[in-house]
């Protein structure tokens, strides 16, 4: 018989500083040294409706969102190894990158942009990420060879 785990394999992550899942999923999930945040869209946390404007007030709030979901497990943008962007229309691409570069520290993360049909609640932007946990092993294994290698 083997014995339980003494933590568990996933921790689920939640703020109230970022929206609340608007359906069967977690803000992030915490597992095997990685934090996964699930895709944001421009959602006001205060309000839970989606803020209005130019693709540019859309995706700073996407950021915001994410770097409070990032902050609840004790992360920042510097942690972020790998994100996913969706646009309703790469026609937006240009002021996307534009903001994000605002956000994201040198060297920027590995990232993918696909364009989609649709969006929840209507959204122009999405974006997911996935960050190395500060918690982890694999964070000090990862400055020190930074380290040795400079």
């Amino acid at each position: 018989m083997t014995e339980p785990h003494e933590t568990p394999l996933r921790e689920a992550v939640r703020t109230d500083k970022a929206p609340a899942a608007i359906g069967p999923y977690s803000q992030a999930i915490r597992a095997n040294g990685f934090i996964y945040v699930s895709g944001q869209i421009a959602l006001d946390p205060a309000t839970g409706q989606l803020v209005e404007g130019p693709i540019e007030v859309q995706v700073r709030q996407v950021l915001s969102n994410l770097k409070a979901i990032l902050a609840a497990c004790g992360a920042t943008f510097e942690h972020v190894v790998k994100t996913t962007i969706f646009l309703r229309s790469m026609g937006d691409f240009a002021e996307v990158n534009r903001v994000y570069a605002e956000f994201f520290p040198e060297p920027a993360p590995a990232r993918s942009t696909v364009a989609v049909a649709e969006l929840p609640r209507g959204a122009a932007v999405e974006i997911e990420a996935v960050a190395v946990d500060p918690r982890s092993a694999s964070l000090k294994n990862v400055q020190k060879s930074t380290v040795a290698a400079t």
